[in-house]
């Protein structure tokens, strides 16, 4: 959607954006050079038709003047107040004014992203993530897909170098949302492994799918449980990534990778269950985030598993009351096939948990409670290792997303507790903490001495782009900047 180069093509590319920012004294002012804009920036100061605020674009059809007959100011607000997430949405309303102008070819005025941040490298990586991530848009099914806006953008090496990232980090982030947004039919858990092995052509990544019958060896009783509803068979995809010394512990990302949920035998209401092909973005997310580290050559150690199946129902679903076995030897009963994530996820993390990595963290849309709890602003956090969590706020904030630390105890893991077996999938029936009970059920699976970070991303995977304008609606690829961040500051 947006392109670095040499020259711009004034021959073709007749609309031209620049940034404005209010001053200290409230002066509307541009970093742009263009005697022209800052003459007719003045003239609209007069008029009091542009503020400058936050997102206020301004578009002067028939401009006319020089090579540009289309001319767009885009508001910055306070220079000095001016956040990374703040250019983001403001690249994010500019190109939304694109699409309802029309204009289908623009560039951006280089000389006004001058000085916005103390590193050009920054700028170009926000420019770049910024409007990769608003042109987004799932057109793949479409007999007549819809045109897009692009735009060019000229700027120095180091505003290069950082293009060049925020290109990166957006591409991997749109193919989790691609995946997400691709119907349960056309993404069954074979075609989502396959996916993710075409992708990581080419990189450093070593990719592993594990069929059932591995699933059966690894013993993985719990997703087996899960998957047996499903005429689809299950699929495990693992992923490795050494950018570090071999005595570097690697990052573990494990990913919940349900392509379909209708519930099992508990099964949802019919109102909505459309999106539940969006089950498996935590797992499209850890997967986004592990070819951004690739393609990024980031100086890490790293692997992550995908846990992708359906949980329908057919004659041998798993029916309540039903024990299952997890890899560890734990038995859990399973009250309700709806709380499935957490199964599926519970050996996955056993597995990982073997490899004593440097750090677990794991993605899933696990629990309507966390919506409730959340809304879709926020994406939910549970840990016990406070150094972890402030490598997770650190990093969302770095680079935009909203966290927020949640609770988890020792009260939320014996709730969990079976009466059957060692563990029931449900906490207790009064849907008090349903998604600090599901992070509970979780941890039995993690030993203490490893730091363990549980996302649950139920509110913020998907139908989020009334919240933030350069993410429209369908998925939302979350946490892959994030994780990817940790991934980039990694200090055992």
């Amino acid at each position: 959607m947006i392109e670095l180069v040499a020259k711009i093509d004034t021959k073709h590319i007749k609309t031209m954006i620049a940034f404005t920012y209010l001053d200290s004294k409230g002066k509307i002012k541009t970093n742009s050079k263009n005697a022209v804009a800052i003459r007719t920036l003045g003239e609209l100061e007069k008029a009091k038709s542009h503020a400058a605020t936050k997102n206020d674009i301004f578009v002067i059809r028939e401009w006319n003047e020089g090579n540009v007959n289309t001319l767009i100011f885009a508001g910055l607000g306070k220079g000095k107040e001016l956040t990374q997430e703040d250019f983001r949405r403001v690249i994010g309303a500019a190109y939304r004014r694109l699409e309802s102008e029309k204009i289908m070819q623009s560039f951006i005025c280089k000389d006004s992203l001058q000085k916005l941040f103390s590193k050009e490298e920054v700028t170009g990586s926000i420019t770049a993530e910024a409007v990769e991530l608003a042109g987004y848009l799932f057109n793949d099914l479409k007999s007549k897909p819809k045109e897009l806006p692009s735009l060019q953008v000229m700027g120095s090496k180091t505003f290069a170098a950082g293009f060049k990232q925020g290109q990166i980090i957006a591409d991997a982030a749109n193919f989790a949302r691609n995946l997400g947004d691709m119907p349960a039919n056309l993404l069954t858990p074979t075609v989502f492994a396959k996916r993710a092995q075409e992708k990581a052509k080419g990189t450093k990544l070593k990719v592993q799918i594990w069929d059932e019958t591995r699933i059966k060896k690894e013993n993985f009783g719990l997703m087996l449980g899960v998957a047996q509803g499903s005429d689809q068979p299950p699929r495990v995809i693992h992923l490795e990534y050494n950018g570090a010394g071999k005595s570097q512990k690697p990052i573990a990302y494990i990913g919940k990778g349900l392509t379909f949920d209708c519930g099992g035998v508990s099964i949802k209401p019919s109102g909505g269950m459309e999106e539940m092909k969006y089950d498996m973005c935590g797992g499209a997310n850890v997967l986004a985030t592990m070819i951004a580290i690739a393609k990024l050559g980031l100086k890490v150690n790293c692997f992550a598993m995908v846990g992708c199946t359906e949980n329908m129902v057919n004659g041998s679903a798993t029916k309540p009351g039903d024990v299952h076995t997890a890899r560890n030897g734990k038995t859990v009963e399973v009250s309700n096939t709806d709380a499935e994530g957490r199964l599926v996820l519970a050996d996955l993390l056993c597995y990982a948990s073997e490899k004593k990595p440097a750090a677990i963290i794991d993605a899933a849309t696990l629990t309507g409670a966390m919506v409730v709890a959340l809304g879709d602003l926020h994406t939910g956090f549970y840990t016990s290792n406070d150094k972890l969590a402030k490598k997770v706020n650190d990093a969302a904030g770095d680079c935009g997303e909203l966290v927020w630390r949640m609770p988890v105890l020792q009260e939320h893991m014996s709730d969990m507790k079976g009466t059957y077996s060692d563990l029931n999938n449900m906490g207790t029936p009064s849907r008090k903490a349903g998604s600090a009970q599901a992070a509970g059920f979780l941890k039995e699976f993690v030993p203490e001495e490893i730091p363990y970070a549980h996302f649950d991303i139920a509110g913020t995977a998907w139908s989020v782009g009334n919240r933030l304008n350069y993410i429209r609606g369908g998925a939302s690829g979350c946490m892959v900047r994030t994780f990817v961040e940790i991934a980039k500051k990694w200090k055992a």
